[in-house]
């Protein structure tokens, strides 16, 4: 084995933990996503029940277990915490840049699978996504390494390279959903139909795919069949339905949501692979091939979850693997002399780094002068209003994280004036990977505060208390979670309605937001408010 290769792929390895791992608990979980999936672990770990997933003991069927399940293992090992909630994503950070650097080198070189890597990891989402409690790192590896060893099949015709494709892909459903084979088919399509038509697969293979597919995607669903549990299949694939055809739970936005989402959220990549949808001549058969199927993924993912209907940040999340690669592509090509430095590209990174900047620096200075933004009626939602009244410590320094991040990045595109190309895009990756790092210990803890601290810190004072604890008026997990809920023997508890109006045998707490609290008093005169905090009201209900 070569010392260098094997030099790399240790440091690649070293650097990833470092970045990923220390301080994954150091914020608690969010809503809605982060601890839905969390409380499904958790559930398995209160029930010993490891086929059905359950969200408040009751069956749960919006999403298959491998993720929860990967949660659950690591909550047996590290407890019921934010860190090993969160645990799996760092250790898929590590495996994804071990992924894109091999394949980088060879598909190009050590040099090239060393640039992706950096570009990957140096990204805003990219990399914040493997600090998080969510599905999709893991979704979008498996799907694209599955479109990898598919690629590769068909340039070397290689049956095995089509069934570590097919078993990917499949994991990818286990995972998610059947929104894998979905992208992973529109894929194929579109590259059949730029080939005009050209046989990709033969009938056989077609079949072995299919088969393999199912065989591990479908696993799930063979054991809920088995265990009688066949009416959650019919649940899940009519909300992966509803999921495409409506805005769920709100969450919509305009067709353009996720061309904004990726061009800021994915900076400086996303400026940096504009130059690289120009085709290059210089690129073997096989690097066309590859680089002309990025493409296919990135405008197949971005168009799918532009016309979906349910617009949320981390739909796009797969087209972070195709924009980090054309990204890599630009700069290897820049500093290989095969593509000049356009100013454009400056004024791009520089506005954008401005943006990102300024946004960074704006949030001590809003909390600062929050009265005198509350009393000019800026902000018409009261719920708003309320969370931003909220007591967080500032140091009133964090603006100088945003500054700091604008100031090197027009320095990093000073040396690239300069001729100093390779330091200068270099630095501009370390420099946004340092304002990620950052940003995540100082920034993110002070904004939980304000969006959900007040009702965490409700929800953990009642923590393993003999009572129940639900919401009024909108939709929660954390007080699931933080409250340590135990599986109830009464199964009316299980019963909003119930909860509120029935013979209810334990105290009963509620959280409603301030806007709810005059229809909470008119529907629910039996409730008595404790106090409120932040936008939270606080309600009991005592038995009797």
């Amino acid at each position: 084995m070569n010392s260098s290769f094997l030099r790399y792929q240790i440091l690649i390895v070293v650097i990833a933990l470092l970045l990923f791992v220390p301080f994954l608990g150091a914020v608690h979980l969010f809503d809605w996503d982060e601890i839905n999936f969390a409380e499904c672990a958790r559930e398995m770990l209160v029930t010993h029940n490891y086929f059905s997933i359950k969200i408040n003991f009751q069956p749960f069927w919006e999403k298959p277990p491998l993720f929860i399940w990967m949660q659950a293992l690591a909550m047996n090992i590290f407890g019921v915490n934010e860190f090993a909630a969160r645990l799996p994503n760092a250790i898929c950070g590590v495996l994804t840049l071990l992924v894109i650097f091999n394949i980088g080198r060879k598909l190009y070189d050590e040099k090239f699978g060393l640039i992706w890597a950096l570009a990957y990891a140096g990204s805003f989402l990219p990399h914040f996504y493997f600090k998080s409690g969510i599905i999709d790192p893991w979704f979008n590896l498996f799907i694209f390494s599955g479109i990898y060893f598919f690629i590769a099949f068909s340039n070397f015709k290689n049956n095995k390279l089509l069934l570590f494709s097919a078993l990917l892909i499949g994991l990818g459903v286990l995972t998610k959903g059947p929104v894998a084979v979905l992208i992973f088919g529109l894929c194929v399509g579109v590259y059949w139909i730029i080939k005009r038509f050209e046989p990709i697969m033969n009938i056989k293979q077609i079949l072995i795919y299919s088969i393999a597919v199912a065989c591990v995607g479908g696993s799930w669903f063979l054991m809920l069949v088995l265990i009688g549990n066949s009416a959650i299949i019919k649940e899940f694939f009519e909300y992966q339905v509803r999921l495409f055809s409506t805005q769920d739970s709100g969450h919509g936005g305009p067709f353009f949501y996720h061309w904004i989402i990726l061009l800021i959220g994915c900076f400086p990549t996303s400026i940096l692979a504009l130059r690289a949808f120009k085709a290059n001549s210089s690129d073997t058969p096989y690097q066309k091939l590859f680089k002309l199927w990025m493409m296919i993924l990135f405008w197949v993912v971005l168009i799918l979850f532009s016309i979906v209907k349910t617009k949320i940040v981390h739909y796009s999340s797969l087209c972070y693997f195709p924009l980090s690669f054309l990204g890599a592509y630009s700069v290897y090509k820049i500093l290989n002399g095969e593509l000049e430095w356009k100013k454009i590209t400056s004024v791009l990174i520089i506005t954008v780094a401005s943006l990102i900047g300024i946004a960074i620096s704006i949030l001590p200075f809003i909390d600062k002068y929050k009265y005198q933004i509350i009393d000019a009626d800026i902000i018409k939602d009261k719920f708003a209003v309320e969370n931003l009244k909220a007591n967080v410590h500032w140091t009133g320094f964090e603006w100088l994280i945003g500054i700091a991040f604008i100031v090197g990045v027009e320095v990093m595109i000073q040396f690239i004036k300069r001729k100093k190309i390779h330091k200068g895009l270099i630095g501009l990756f370390i420099i946004s990977l340092l304002t990620i790092n950052i940003a995540s210990l100082v920034i993110v803890p002070r904004i939980e505060q304000y969006s959900q601290g007040a009702a965490i810190e409700f929800y953990e004072y009642l923590q393993d208390k003999d009572c129940y604890v639900e919401t009024i008026g909108f939709k929660s997990y954390a007080n699931l979670f933080y409250s340590h809920k135990k599986e109830q023997a009464n199964k009316n508890s299980y019963n909003i309605d119930w909860l509120l109006k029935g013979s209810i045998d334990k105290p009963t707490y509620f959280v409603s937001k301030i806007t709810s609290v005059e229809e909470v008093n008119k529907d629910y005169p039996d409730l008595k408010e404790i106090y409120r905090k932040n936008g939270f009201v606080f309600w009991v209900r005592n038995p009797g």
